[in-house]
């Protein structure tokens, strides 16, 4: 997911791609925990969307208190 992309979004659809994102991390680790899991980089992929979704909050939280 690319930043550009998190920008554009609304505050609300943030953070329905956030809760979504942490319900994907919950089984990736799962899956691994079981051997299951074949694409190890997801996880980190996963996670670092995670992050970008919080900066991007973030952002949009203080712009919206500075106006």
């Amino acid at each position: 997911m690319k930043a550009g992309e998190l920008r554009d979004m609304t505050p609300d659809q943030l953070q329905d791609e956030l809760l979504k994102l942490k319900k994907e991390q919950f089984n990736l680790r799962f899956q691994q925990a079981s051997g299951q899991l074949e694409n190890t980089a997801r996880i980190r992929q996963v996670r670092r969307d995670i992050a970008r979704i919080k900066t991007m909050s973030q952002e949009k939280a203080q712009a919206g208190s500075e106006a």
